[in-house]
């Protein structure tokens, strides 16, 4: 009998290392796209995407499948391969008591994924991806069929899915339906509305403890490669303090300042250390990067200041990570370091965050990019654009339109 998984993804078999990468790898040029009133002007690569066709039938059910741990930085085609072979009947695939049937609509690519992308003998917060298997991550489907009274066809679901059309799930409690009042993209619920703007607003309420007129320093303030920082930059002018805001281009640099951060820099092209010396010291520091940026930082932190770490992208691909060589002034100055996973506040939180924030964002309060790549073929090149910084704005995947 064929698994869950085999079903939803039937058709003749490959060994993942002979697995085809796709033709939609070649990037295509990129185009402006303006993604809703209420935000700012996103970046679009690829047409836009009407999934695997009609459902009158078998249809293709590609997916992208892990295909060996990477060195340095993952590459597509080689890391991870796009298996286009399978199929699925998707009106007549048999489903048990229980299971239902989704299309996959929307899928985010965070940098929390180059750390599934390991041995998994080696310990980490997070499971790592199984080797001949597909990725998967935080995404929104839409329910076709169901043989579960938690979900109608219909429904749009959020939670994590594989990396592949459609998918064949049955715990229903891993999975809650979106109402999506605000009429909202569905891409947002991945972004702003989802694990990244809950990331920087739970944390941000949980240990920021901020006092007007205090200066915070927040690293890929752009929202790039980890989106929680454009919405960091956000909550701390709204909570009326000095906003110093790093990012790694000129154009993220423009953005950061019309977000609300009074002073931002490429820290490409100038010297961090220059910068907090002069607009410092710092009360408050979200980290997304590490290294040298959070040797800097603690270099310039006023006494007890609250440092808040969420991601430390510069030492995901690394072979010789960098040593903090400070680290004696985070006693001698009190500092206040808080690591955290979103997960671990979820209970106390995400109630409140999911009833306020989408209407927020509706309105314009809360304003946020996003980087699109269109169709499945290009969740290689997303991964890559967000662990080297090529994205500009949360990078999600528009699997197919509804």
């Amino acid at each position: 009998m064929l698994s869950r998984n085999d079903r939803a993804h039937h058709g003749r078999g490959l060994a993942p290392s002979l697995l085809p990468a796709p033709d939609s790898l070649v990037v295509a040029p990129a185009s402006d796209l303006q993604v809703s009133a209420s935000t700012v002007t996103g970046t679009t690569e690829g047409p836009p995407s009407t999934g695997p066709g009609p459902t009158d039938g078998p249809v293709q059910n590609a997916r992208w499948v892990f295909n060996e741990i990477p060195e340095g930085f993952p590459e597509p085609g080689r890391t991870m391969v796009y298996d286009a072979a399978g199929t699925l009947d998707v009106a007549r695939a048999p489903l048990a008591p229980g299971e239902f049937l989704v299309k996959v609509l929307v899928l985010s690519v965070d940098p929390y994924l180059r750390i599934k992308m390991r041995d998994p003998r080696v310990e980490s917060f997070t499971p790592a991806f199984v080797v001949g298997e597909p990725l998967y991550n935080f995404g929104i489907g839409l329910v076709v069929r169901s043989e579960n009274a938690a979900f109608r066809p219909g429904d749009h679901l959020h939670g994590v899915f594989k990396f592949q059309h459609y998918v064949i799930e049955h715990d229903h409690t891993q999975f809650r339906v979106i109402e999506n009042e605000e009429n909202l993209p569905w891409s947002v619920y991945v972004g702003v509305c989802g694990m990244p703007g809950e990331t920087a607003s739970h944390a941000w309420r949980e240990y920021a403890h901020p006092k007007k007129g205090e200066v915070v320093f927040v690293t890929s303030a752009s929202g790039t490669p980890p989106a929680p920082g454009a919405t960091v930059v956000q909550l701390a002018k709204a909570d009326g303090l000095k906003v110093i805001a790093s990012a790694g281009s000129d154009e993220k640099v423009a953005f950061a300042k019309s977000i609300g951060a009074d002073v931002a820099f490429n820290y490409k092209t100038t010297r961090v250390r220059d910068v907090l010396a002069k607009e410092g010291p710092v009360n408050i520091y979200w980290d997304n990067v590490g290294g040298e940026m959070l040797e800097a930082a603690i270099d310039h932190a006023e006494s007890r200041a609250r440092f808040i770490a969420c991601g430390m992208i510069s030492e995901y691909n690394s072979t010789q990570p960098y040593h903090v060589k400070n680290l004696m002034r985070v006693f001698v100055r009190e500092l206040q370091i808080h690591g955290f996973l979103f997960t671990a506040l979820q209970d106390k939180y995400a109630a409140e965050f999911r009833a306020s924030v989408p209407r927020r964002v509706a309105r314009g309060e809360i304003v946020y990019r996003e980087h699109r790549l269109c169709g499945l073929g290009r969740a290689g090149t997303a991964v890559l654009d967000v662990l080297s910084g090529r994205n500009f704005g949360k990078c999600v995947v528009i699997v197919a339109e509804e």
